[in-house]
């Protein structure tokens, strides 16, 4: 079933965002880069984006499913426009898509 299981927010200062959350949540943040770092709970995780050039203007809802190429197809034939294809990353594979309002999400399945 697919449900949400990560947001991710643009951060132009990483570590004036890490200091914020880690002293009002206690989140602890790990460094995936030097432009990148994220909460690793397993539940809902938050990640913050410093790289200018690949983060949103919003938050990103990240949903996680079972079969991404399925969904990707299931996002054209819903009329949603792929802004992002499917790429690569530490951990798994996602795609981002805008919603018919203009809402950018993304779809992720977990690499093994």
């Amino acid at each position: 079933m697919a449900r949400p299981n990560y947001i991710e927010l643009p951060a132009a200062d990483i570590a004036a965002a890490k200091k914020f959350y880690a002293e009002i949540f206690d989140w602890q943040l790990t460094d995936f880069g030097p432009s990148y770092a994220s909460t690793l709970t397993g539940d809902v995780d938050i990640g913050l984006q410093g790289d200018a050039a690949e983060a949103t203007q919003a938050p990103l809802p990240v949903i996680a499913v079972d079969d991404l190429e399925a969904t990707l197809q299931a996002v054209i034939a819903a009329g949603g426009r792929i802004v992002r294809p499917i790429f690569a990353f530490p951990g798994g594979r996602r795609f981002q898509f805008l919603d018919p309002n203009g809402n950018e999400l993304a779809a992720v399945v977990a690499t093994e």
